[in-house]
Order: C-alpha cells, then structure tokens, then sequence
C-alpha cells in the first residue's frame, strides 16, 4: 500500500485576463498549498475507487483520479479519504489527480491542463504564479503564512460563475477587485453573498476562494485548529491552516 497526500490549493488573488476563442478564460493569479489535505491509499494490484467522504463524490470514469489514471496508463486501487469540500474552490479534485501523477512520475504542465486549470499547480504545489488557463506555473519563493479558511455547508459551480462573469462582460460591467470571480459568484448562490458579507463585520479582511464556496482571511482567529460556528448563511466549518511547501 502506498499513501498520497493532496493538498488544498488556496487562489490567494484572482484576476480573469481574457477569454480564448475556446471559450476558456485566461487567469492571472497566485496560488499556494495549504495544510487542508485529502489522503490516498493506494494498492497498485487491484483496481478501484473508494471514497471515505462526501457520498456526492463520483466513482466513475468522470472522477479526476480515475482520469489521471487513465492519462498516464496505470492501474490501481485507491482509497481516497475526503477532507477537502467539494464545490469549495480549493481544488481538491485536481489536487487528487495530481496526487496520481506525482505518484506515476509526471506529466508537463501541457498534459496536467488536459484534466483541468489547477490541476498543473497541483502537481507541483507551494507557491506560484499561474497564468494561461492553468498551464503556466511560475514557481515563487515559499512564504510562511497562516490563514483561517471558513467552510460552507453548499457548494458553488465554477461553471455557472464563469457563465455568470461573461455575461457581466456582456452587459458592460467589469469585475475587479483580488478575485474577479466574486461578483459573478455572488449573483448565482446568494448564500454566499450573505456569508462574505458576515464574515467581513465579523473578522476584517476576508477573500473568496476561487470560485468559492470558501472563504478565507489571513490569521487565525479562533481558539482551535477546527470547530463550527453559525452564521446567517448557515452553519459554517472552520479550519485553521498554514501555507506548506513544495510537494
């Protein structure tokens, strides 16, 4: 047997650049791992998924491990324990392919993007700047940081904010701000909306991750590494983390 760790990706900024003619948005924006990890075991004799988590997880051949299986032509039986949230914006899925190519020698960044836009920072993790739609990972110096990640109980399609994003475009309105996907974001689950804004009166400066439903700030805030705590959006997981290096 042998265990595989995947981290959490954490967008510390966000920033939609242009679209191709694909349709595929190009980003600008600086993601780092974090100490929010999933855990894989795997049994490189057998062949299948097993997910300790979330019963909302696939099995099937559109699970991103199962992909990544399948793009560097291995075989094997995984064990997958779920930590990471689905739907949260903290690329646990891409992180779990990512996992599966670490472990099968690698892919260049170019095939890693065939499986999704985090999955090529994934493979890599710390630090870095990530430009294109995902492909290109400028490594950075790695950086201690702590922050405290808010968890919420509903997920957020990325899909539908980026539809949600073109068609602010298309009606003259150009999102800004560290992550220009939180306008969007908040226009296709109000929750979140609702949620940003408690935990901004709450506790300062507060961020979106990614496409959400995450939320994060810098510092930790509460007493404990994990815990819950009600909000008007519902109840809301927290964990507390810090920055990790390199895989």
């Amino acid at each position: 047997m042998i265990q595989l760790l995947a981290p959490a990706k954490l967008t510390w900024y966000l920033e939609v650049t242009g679209v191709r003619d694909d349709g595929y948005h190009l980003l600008r924006s600086e993601m780092l791992s974090v100490g929010l990890v999933d855990q894989l075991v795997l049994d490189d004799d057998a062949d299948y998924l097993r997910v300790l988590g979330p019963a909302s997880v696939p099995t099937d051949d559109s699970n991103l491990i199962r992909r990544a299986l399948h793009l560097v032509g291995r075989q094997a039986g995984v064990t997958l324990d779920k930590q990471i949230p689905t739907g949260g914006g903290l690329g646990g899925g891409s992180s779990d392919a990512a996992a599966i190519l670490r472990w099968a020698g690698g892919v260049s960044a170019d095939v890693a993007v065939r499986l999704g836009g985090d999955v090529p920072f994934c493979q890599i993790g710390g630090r870095a700047l990530v430009q294109g739609i995902g492909e290109l990972v400028t490594p950075l110096p790695f950086e201690e940081r702590v922050v405290t990640l808010l968890l919420a109980n509903f997920e957020v399609s990325t899909a539908r904010v980026y539809q949600a994003y073109d068609e602010l475009v298309a009606g003259g309105q150009r999102p800004a701000g560290a992550n220009h996907l939180e306008e969007p974001a908040r226009i296709v689950e109000p929750r979140l909306a609702t949620l940003l804004d408690w935990a901004r009166a709450e506790f300062g400066d507060v961020q979106l991750a990614g496409s959400g439903s995450t939320v994060f700030l810098e510092g930790h805030v509460f007493d404990t590494p994990y815990g819950d705590v009600m909000s008007p959006a519902g109840a809301v997981k927290w964990c507390q983390t810090i920055a990790t290096p390199a895989a």
